[in-house]
């Protein structure tokens, strides 16, 4: 048994409508239809999480802080199971044929989840490895609480103080709530929906450079989860190492990053740019335009593509110009870029490094 204390993130997705679910059903299919949104759930959350406990309805994960330095990367992981689970859903419904009660009564069911930051210990016993401590006992109390008597949704993710501090934002529209438990005190909590949020997502325009479209491509094959990935192509000071610019963001929208934030880039003393964001897919891709200031015509567009293999995740950066006047010379352009400011060279050396820490085994787990 290791006692060794660690810190960082705990999460908990529950299944909601699970016990009546069961209740009201033929046992067999709702086992089938139950282990299939339950795989999806893990499958999603890990390995960027590791896994705690599979508690029947439920799936308990959790990362040490140093493992997602991107805070922000835990609420995006969050929002991206449960569009995978409202499309696995949907899918379901579709594809079966059956009128038993349990194929009826699919969309009876959502997801909510927890999130909290604090201290654990990691133990084994008997070949058990379970995780213990009170911030361990918080999260699961955290789960019977009062959002859905108070807002009426069904679906929702719910942050704790210390999550939401550790994380580094705090985005608009959360519905602030005190929760009591008894030996573990008051618990200010903020809750997204996670229906309002799929709304969105689904509603909003895409923007995608597409392969045959794009007058530059660089891809790169790592050893490392996409959630991770992802998290070290939007880290300030990991685009700092990889691409050789200093970024300063401008301005977020609702609180976070997504389509229409801003950030001021800096090549050097004599490149300056501003970069906005135009679609904003987490974990699959996103695209930012990069319009350097003070040279007429020079605007790219870049689309990061993330993909899962076998062994971790493709990253494609595509780019293309948008500015008139360059015609032929686009691609040449593009080659000249990435050999003045080294932009292949940095973006391969660091997801390699990302791939050897990520291999590192974990201590006191």
């Amino acid at each position: 048994m290791d006692s060794k204390t660690q810190h960082g993130y705990l999460v908990l997705a529950d299944i909601s409508g699970y016990t009546s679910f069961v209740a009201a059903t033929e046992l067999e299919h709702a086992h089938d239809i139950l282990t299939e949104l339950l795989e999806l759930i893990l499958g999603q959350l890990t390995p960027t999480l590791t896994l705690s406990k599979l508690e029947g309805d439920a799936v308990f994960a959790y990362a040490p802080e140093a493992r997602l330095p991107r805070g922000e990367t835990v609420l995006e992981l969050v929002e991206a199971t449960y569009v995978a689970f409202r499309d696995r859903q949907e899918a379901i419904r579709r594809r079966t044929t059956c009128q038993c009660n349990a194929c009826r009564s699919i969309p009876a069911l959502d997801l909510k989840f927890i999130v909290h930051h604090g201290d654990f210990i990691a133990q084994r016993v008997a070949g058990i490895h379970e995780l213990v401590g009170s911030d361990v006992n918080l999260i699961h109390r955290l789960s019977k609480n009062h959002v859905a008597e108070a807002t009426g949704w069904r679906a929702y993710a719910m942050f704790t103080e210390a999550g939401l501090a550790h994380m580094g934002l705090r985005p608009e529209g959360m519905h602030e709530q005190a929760e009591a438990y008894e030996h573990l005190g008051q618990v200010q909590t903020y809750s997204l929906d996670l229906r309002a949020r799929y709304a969105a997502l689904v509603d909003a325009r895409r923007v995608v450079v597409a392969p045959e479209d794009a007058h530059n491509v660089l891809t790169t094959d790592v050893p490392a989860p996409m959630a991770e990935v992802w998290s070290l192509l939007n880290e300030p000071r990991n685009r700092e190492e990889w691409e050789g610019i200093h970024i300063v963001p401008v301005s977020k929208v609702g609180g976070r990053t997504g389509a229409g934030a801003r950030s001021h880039c800096m090549h050097g003393d004599n490149v300056s740019m501003v970069e906005t964001v135009l679609d904003w897919r987490p974990f699959d891709y996103f695209t930012v335009e990069q319009n350097s200031r003070g040279i007429p015509g020079m605007i790219i567009n870049i689309t990061y593509k993330l993909t899962q293999t076998p062994t971790g995740t493709r990253t494609e950066r595509r780019e293309r110009w948008m500015g008139s006047g360059f015609g032929p010379l686009y691609k040449f352009l593009c080659y000249w870029m990435d050999v003045i400011f080294g932009i292949k060279k940095g973006f391969e050396q660091r997801l390699k490094q990302l791939a050897a820490q990520a291999d590192k085994p974990e201590t006191g787990g």
